[in-house]
């Protein structure tokens, strides 16, 4: 496959760069950053060398005199690295950065290990967004396997894609020591795929997988810290009529989802297709509120009486509200939790997105085709043109 463009962008100086394994990290460092010293954790004799002596990256920079970027892959297997780090920034302030990728922010927060105080940004890449592939998107295809460039670029994605949380448990979970019990947690995996797009309820999850609230908090956690799922929180500002408080759970990737969700014959396809279908706006809108730096934030919305909209971007100079819905044609009812948050915030651009191929207009509400939306959704760019 021909290089494809990302819309993530340098930010200058220091920086982590964080994101699950195969968002392409290391493949953007590659292009982006070619000539530093590249110091690979994942590479065993590394790992063990620095481990057990981080002070020889002083070493390998006193031996590599002219170097001006040090890249540092997976940098959360070594978190003593960064007090190192961290001394020769301040010893060559100005003449070197260090860049610094990670798959998982566990060891570093539990750790509560040096975070270079503000002297390195945080960042994160993502799945590709549609408007990366361009002519190489397909709707379909995304909601199957999902964006993750590991699987979309694989010569079996499905295998990919299914084989991607056995490998995350296997390296990440099992390797760490983070679960006592993997059948159980193999378990909460499945049970917590159940509520992708959904509010979590957390008690129904511990009852499926058979194990205690507070173990489900702990596999929650550790899913988190692993970057595999985030959650959505729910829309408050100058609230006119009371909301719900508990936030929307979503796998950062649909495939993952797909993956992870069971499927049999009382399961039903357009349950399991909807949820896939917000998962993917929901990852879109994710990306592009980070990407565009443009101080804004995800939420939803919703009301105890059940009225609900999928996703709230606001903050800085943005505000949006977009429902997504899987339909081939949409309906009044469609639109009707819209027109009610429009009538709360006016200032509001509202949209429909669905699985039609025309734009139209519902009840006052623009509906727009989820692959014409996807596409359109541009980082610094508006996320609703007109």
């Amino acid at each position: 496959m021909a290089k494809l463009g990302r819309f993530f962008a340098d930010p200058g100086g220091s920086f982590f760069l964080f994101g699950p394994r195969g968002t392409g990290k290391s493949t953007w460092l590659g292009q982006n950053l070619a000539g530093g010293l590249h110091v690979d954790l994942l590479a065993p004799e590394v790992h063990r060398s620095l481990l057990a002596r981080p002070e020889r990256l002083r070493e390998l920079l006193a031996a590599n005199p002219g170097t001006e970027v040090v890249l540092i892959d997976e940098v959360q297997r070594v978190p003593s690295l960064l007090d190192v780090v961290h001394q020769q920034l301040e010893a060559r302030a100005g003449d070197l950065r260090f860049v610094m990728t990670g798959s998982s922010s566990r060891k570093l927060k539990h750790a509560g290990v040096n975070l270079l105080a503000g002297r390195a940004t945080l960042r994160s890449l993502h799945p590709f967004m549609a408007a990366e592939l361009d002519q190489a998107f397909e709707l379909e295809r995304a909601l199957e396997y999902g964006l993750l460039p590991l699987v979309s670029q694989a010569v079996d994605p499905r295998a990919t894609r299914d084989a991607y949380l056995a490998l995350y448990v296997r390296e990440e979970v099992q390797a760490e020591g983070l679960v006592r019990d993997l059948g159980a947690f193999s378990r909460f995996l499945e049970a917590v795929s159940m509520a992708h797009g959904s509010v979590l309820n957390i008690s129904a999850v511990a009852r499926d997988c058979s194990v205690s609230r507070k173990t489900v908090e702990g596999y929650l956690s550790i899913v988190e810290d692993l970057l595999l799922s985030f959650r959505v929180p729910v829309f408050t500002r100058s609230a006119k009529r009371r909301t719900v408080v508990h936030p929307k759970f979503y796998f950062f990737d649909v495939g993952v989802y797909r993956a992870a969700r069971p499927q049999g014959p009382l399961d039903s396809a357009d349950e399991i297709s909807g949820a896939a279908l917000e998962g993917l706006v929901a990852q879109h809108l994710r990306a592009w509120v980070e990407y565009s730096n443009a101080g804004a934030s995800l939420y939803y919305w919703r009301t105890p009486s059940g009225s609900e909209v999928d996703f709230v971007v606001y903050g800085g100079e943005v505000f949006y509200a977009v429902e997504v819905k899987n339909t081939r044609r949409p309906r009044s009812r469609d639109t009707a939790a819209l027109r009610t948050f429009k009538r709360d915030y006016p200032e509001a651009r509202v949209a429909l997105v669905y699985r039609g191929e025309e734009r139209s207009m519902v009840g006052g509400v623009l509906c727009l085709p989820v692959d014409e939306f996807l596409r359109g959704l541009r980082p610094g760019h508006q996320i609703l043109d007109g």
